[in-house]
């Protein structure tokens, strides 16, 4: 059954998509955002510019991947964002974008090292690539969750970058991250020198990340 869905949420979504090019995370209609609701998701529609989209327009996805009765058919993408949040218990939101930077090292087939300690805002000591697929197919969604094992974002090889997080605003200050820290490490490569940190010292970020910008309990 599908569940009455939340006009703010879907709002939401619809607001998070349509500031993906603004903010340099893609062109036109290329990307797509979706939140979970329960043990299915609300994702954008396929193939709607996303000025001419409305909150209604955002279509929900059960846990078995069969979509409401709706005029538009859900994201091709549909496939990978559900086996996130099968993979992902505390994924709460999902952006995907095609990034200049990002998508200028998933078609080179590379990762993200550790060339600075935010890369581990991504939750490990890299940000993978995963494997190349077929858009919208069931390899794709096999290889990003493999790239996502003990992350929170991944390359996509020949594809584009995706991020998850607690929330819409995590998921879209993530793929922030992702696309700038690509932009950084693009830049270094050219200089043709780059200094790795060990994982050593990535780990010790990592555990500083676990309280970082935490607020003391008054």
């Amino acid at each position: 059954m599908t569940p009455v869905k939340d006009r703010v949420l879907c709002q939401n979504i619809l607001e998070t998509a349509r500031a993906l090019a603004p903010q340099g995370l893609g062109i036109g209609r290329s990307g797509n955002v979706s939140a979970r609701v329960g043990s299915g998701m609300l994702i954008t529609p396929s193939g709607v510019a996303y000025g001419d989209m409305r909150p209604e327009d955002i279509i929900f996805v059960d846990e078995n991947g069969i979509a409401e009765t709706h005029p538009f058919l859900p994201s091709s993408e549909w496939r990978f964002h559900l086996a996130i949040y099968h993979s992902q218990p505390e994924a709460g939101a999902i952006v995907h974008c095609h990034s200049r930077f990002a998508t200028v090292l998933a078609c080179g087939h590379m990762p993200i090292p550790a060339f600075h300690y935010m890369v581990a805002v991504a939750g490990g000591t890299d940000i993978r690539c995963a494997d190349y697929a077929l858009f919208g197919s069931e390899d794709l969604s096999r290889h990003v969750v493999a790239g996502l094992e003990n992350r929170k974002a991944c390359l996509m090889a020949n594809h584009g970058q995706v991020a998850f997080g607690t929330d819409l605003t995590a998921a879209f200050e993530l793929a922030l991250e992702v696309e700038d820290l690509a932009a950084q490490y693009c830049d270094l490569v050219k200089l043709g020198k780059v200094n790795l940190l060990t994982d050593t010292q990535m780990n010790k970020v990592l555990e500083r990340f676990e309280t970082y910008n935490r607020q003391s309990p008054s």
